[in-house]
């Protein structure tokens, strides 16, 4: 009865001043984002949500996880994800949650009564606060994946270098995941360009030990089964070191010092295959 007595206290009050609580709440959010946001933005977002507690007291108590609730936090996640977007901090999304208790806090607790209602709705307003860091956290989460994968695709770019043949310069750690999508691009360009040889660079690669050599045959493997020759360039005098002392086998894959010294060993490749073709159709 208690609890009833509370909830329909604050539904009135909170419908009651509407309007000057909703603008104190925007006034204050919008100092603490000090300005990134617009007014108009910031007001609409509040706006929707505070309509969506008052509508969520009046229908069901103050039990957040409730299903009276549920406009509410869908709300809430939405405007952290927004925030997170935008590159405000876990803090200043919090803030825009807690700072609605200061808005109430004079007009609330002037009385026991009040004072017991404003407590009850304090707890409330904590938890869609932990919930607003937990939705800020999970994108920022999704956000730093997605560019870690832009990164990576933009760090293994398969190019034409003549026709028929394409290269692969690797710059950095190459690792499984790396190795990955190095296989699937270049499989990719070698069916779209109808390409014969593929000459991987590692001059930009500062090691290659036994994993490294591991990864670069399996992409020399998975290429050759698409019809192409391989050709590795960049071995650079302490990676020869490094890979004899190792007693790392590349088998009867050819090596070059220099991407130039391979381009020109496809290109005759190239052209002795042709001459091939044309005697055989004589």
């Amino acid at each position: 009865m208690a609890t009833e007595s509370n909830t329909h206290l604050l539904v009135e009050t909170l419908t009651a001043q509407r309007d000057a609580f909703l603008t104190q709440w925007t006034e204050s959010v919008g100092a603490d984002l000090q300005g990134r946001l617009s007014t108009a933005e910031l007001g609409r977002e509040l706006g929707e949500l505070y309509g969506a507690i008052v509508q969520g007291l009046d229908s069901g108590g103050l039990d957040g996880r409730g299903e009276n609730f549920g406009e509410a936090r869908s709300l809430l996640i939405e405007l952290s994800r927004n925030r997170a977007r935008q590159g405000f901090t876990p803090t200043e999304t919090a803030r825009s949650v807690f700072t609605l208790k200061e808005v109430l806090e004079p007009t609330l607790t002037g009385d026991d009564r009040g004072a017991r209602a404003y407590l009850l709705f304090a707890r409330l307003l904590d938890e869609f606060a932990l919930l607003t860091t937990e939705a800020y956290v999970r994108t920022r989460e999704e956000i730093i994946s997605s560019q870690a994968e832009q990164l990576l695709e933009l760090s293994t770019p398969v190019v034409k270098l003549w026709d028929s043949v394409v290269g692969v310069p690797l710059v950095g750690t190459l690792d499984s995941a790396r190795t990955q999508v190095v296989m699937e691009k270049l499989l990719q360009t070698l069916v779209d360009s109808n390409a014969t040889h593929a000459i991987i660079d590692i001059t930009g690669v500062p090691t290659v030990d036994t994993q490294v050599a591991q990864h670069l045959l399996k992409t020399v493997v998975a290429a050759r089964m698409m019809g192409a020759r391989c050709i590795i360039s960049g071995i650079r005098p302490q990676i020869a070191q490094t890979i004899v002392a190792l007693g790392i086998e590349f088998g009867d894959i050819p090596t070059n010092a220099s991407l130039s010294d391979a381009l020109r060993q496809a290109l005759k490749e190239v052209a002795q295959d042709a001459e091939d073709d044309v005697r055989g159709l004589l």
